[in-house]
C-alpha cells in the first residue's frame, strides 16, 4: 500500500436541517483527496440536507466542515465555491436565458476546467453551444449543470441525484463522464443517487443514511459486493426503539 491520501473533507459531529427543523444528528465523515463518495438512503434520510449544508444553503445548528483546510461552515453559501465548492442541486440552476457558452463563461474560474474541456467531455453540449438553456432536454441540462460546476475548478464536486428522471442512454453518458472527471480526473466528489449500483461501481467510499444519520461507512466495493446488506441498509425504516 503507497501512503494515504491527504484528507479533503472532514466533518464531524453535524447537525443541520431547516429554520428550527434539525434533520441531521450528529454526521461524520471524511473524504480523502480525489475519492469519491456515494451517499445512499432512502428518500428523506438527509442526503440532500447534507449536501445542501456542505453548501451552505441550511441552517447548521452544530459541528464542523473543513474543506482542504478551510473551515465552510464559517463562510456564507456564497464564499463556499471560492473555498472549493461545486454544487450541483437537483434543481440544475441553469440560466435559462443565456446560451449553454454563456452559461459556462459567465461563472468560469481559472484552472484546468475550461468551457473547451467541458465540451470534450460533453460532445451533446458543445452541438448546442449556441442554444438558450430553456431550449435544452432535461439530460442536456444536467449536463451543462455539472459543466457549470467543473469550470468553478473545485475541489469538491457535489452531484446530489444527477441520473433522476433521465432517459438511459443520458444516464450511460453521464456515468461515463463522472467517471472520467473522478477517476481518470482525481477530483473529488460526493454523490447522491437512488440507485445505489450504478454510483458505486464508480465510487471509493460509502455511506448510508437513515433519519438523518450515518448507519454505514466504508470501502464502495465492499457494500457493492454485498447485495444482501445494501437491501437491509436502504430497507430500514420506521423509527427506532
Amino acid at each position: 500500500m503507497g501512503a494515504a491520501m491527504a484528507e479533503l473533507l472532514h466533518i464531524e459531529n453535524l447537525s443541520a436541517g431547516y429554520g428550527e427543523a434539525v434533520i441531521l444528528h450528529g454526521i461524520g465523515l471524511s473524504l480523502a483527496q480525489g475519492e469519491t463518495l456515494a451517499l445512499l438512503g432512502r428518500n428523506g434520510t438527509g442526503k440532500t440536507t447534507l449536501m445542501n449544508t456542505i453548501a451552505g444553503a441550511t441552517r447548521q445548528h452544530a459541528g464542523r466542515i473543513r474543506l482542504d483546510g478551510v473551515n465552510l461552515h464559517r463562510l456564507p453559501s456564497h464564499q463556499r465555491a471560492a473555498a472549493g465548492v461545486g454544487w450541483v442541486p437537483q434543481e440544475r440552476d441553469i440560466f435559462k436565458s443565456l446560451t449553454v457558452l454563456e452559461n459556462l463563461t459567465a461563472v468560469a474560474r481559472p484552472g484546468a476546467w475550461t468551457p473547451e474541456r467541458v465540451f470534450g467531455l460533453f460532445p451533446r453540449l458543445a452541438e448546442r453551444k449556441s442554444n438558450m438553456g430553456n431550449q435544452l432536454s432535461g439530460g442536456e441540462q444536467q449536463m451543462l449543470a455539472v459543466g457549470r460546476a467543473l469550470v468553478l475548478n473545485p475541489k469538491l464536486l457535489l452531484l446530489d441525484e444527477p441520473l433522476e428522471g433521465l432517459a438511459p442512454i443520458i444516464v450511460e453518458e453521464l456515468l461515463q463522464a463522472i467517471s472520467r472527471i473522478t477517476r481518470d480526473e482525481g477530483l473529488s466528489a460526493i454523490i447522491v443517487e437512488q440507485h445505489p449500483q450504478a454510483i458505486l461501481a464508480i465510487s471509493h467510499q460509502a455511506v448510508v443514511l437513515d433519519q438523518g444519520r450515518v448507519i454505514h461507512s466504508g470501502k464502495a466495493a465492499d457494500l457493492q459486493a454485498q447485495p444482501e446488506l445494501l437491501d437491509s441498509l436502504l430497507g430500514i425504516a420506521g423509527p427506532k426503539d
